[in-house]
């Protein structure tokens, strides 16, 4: 395939760029950086935080800060998850290096860290058009996104110096009160079936059983994948990981997964190529998993219902920004459609067992 050099880049968006002269003062001092004037890009996937691409000649590196306006308590923490990455690439060098962190807001009105760039293809809703895909490529991607994930949760936490970065015990059940609780607080729409799902999962919690480093929001379009799609040569977007239940991490992961046989809400609301034949379905993706780690997952129909109760929470958080004009990004402005689809589906399949 042909790979254009800005290929996925796009200008700054408006209201979102940041004093450049400073920044190139502030990365010149810090880093040994060409003698070439200063380009900068904006990568425009992701909803949450902002990342950048700067360039110096040949010389490129991503730029990672906080969203416009008033921020939840704890959210978006800059120096944690720069703290995260320098911790874990030595022992799971799929995250882009760390180069350097700022905590002074002076220069870009926010915390921000700069790390390495990686190249890759990010999938979205649709393949490159210039790539043939066939079924055994979307099973090399299952297997690559899948497998990664498995080494992730295999990294000993401890040796990588990570065993602060979490608090494992009763994770489960603050991440079912504060997501109900982050909800609440955004609250934008009345459903029916927010109260009925968010009793159900208080209801029926089952104990956490394993501990590990886990991502939080792992999925295709947070990942770089190889150019002939056979290995996941980065994984982006760690400020909610870290150290707590894989089986949680995997089921918030194969929330985003969607099938063929799933809702036709289910597309739109989750754009991805997950579908499309060759790819493995989500019960394929749990019984390799318990295969390879050997780890119970009788547990994951839970799991999953939760994921798609935090996705709605996660929607619900960016709508109410969009609609109390914090951002004026208009990919948010339907955003309430998909959290209403999103409640009643956890709402529907909470009592079916399946997945």
């Amino acid at each position: 395939m042909t790979v254009k050099k800005d290929e996925g880049l796009i200008p700054v968006r408006e209201g979102e760029d940041f004093d450049r002269k400073k920044v190139e003062s502030y990365l010149r001092k810090h880093l040994d950086i060409p003698d070439a004037p200063m380009e900068v890009k904006q990568f425009p996937s992701g909803s949450s935080n902002l990342t950048y691409l700067i360039r110096f000649g040949d010389w490129e590196a991503v730029l990672r800060r906080p969203p416009f306006g008033p921020l939840p308590p704890k959210a978006h923490d800059m120096k944690r998850e720069s703290d995260l990455l320098t911790k874990l690439y030595p022992e799971f060098n799929i995250v882009p290096k760390p180069y350097l962190f700022s905590e002074d807001e002076s220069i870009i009105g926010a915390p921000f860290y700069v790390m390495e760039r990686k190249h890759g293809i990010v999938l979205n809703d649709r393949f490159p058009e210039d790539v043939e895909v066939t079924e055994q490529t979307r099973r090399d991607i299952s297997l690559a996104f899948i497998k990664t994930l498995i080494k992730l949760h295999d990294v000993d936490y401890k040796k990588a110096g990570l065993e602060s970065f979490g608090h494992p015990e009763g994770f489960l059940e603050r991440q079912v009160h504060g997501w109900t609780k982050r909800y609440l607080r955004a609250k934008t729409d009345d459903y029916p079936a927010f109260d009925r799902i968010a009793k159900w999962l208080v209801d029926h919690m089952p104990k956490s059983k394993y501990t590990s480093v886990i991502h939080n929001d792992y999925k295709l379009n947070n990942m770089l994948l190889s150019y002939d799609f056979k290995e996941v040569k980065a994984v982006f977007d760690w400020e909610m990981a870290t150290v707590a239940d894989p089986l949680f991490d995997l089921g918030v992961t194969l929330g985003y997964w969607v099938q063929a046989d799933d809702p036709e809400f289910m597309r739109p609301v989750l754009p991805t190529v997950t579908y499309q034949p060759g790819f493995l379905s989500r019960r394929e993706m749990i019984e390799l998993y318990a295969k390879e780690t050997g780890r119970d997952v009788d547990d994951m129909h839970y799991y999953i219902v939760f994921a798609y109760f935090k996705l709605a929470g996660v929607l619900q958080q960016i709508y109410y920004r969009y609609k109390m004009g914090q951002t004026q990004d208009e990919r948010f402005a339907n955003f309430n459609v998909r959290i209403k689809s999103l409640i009643q589906h956890a709402d529907d399949i909470s009592e079916k067992q399946s997945y």
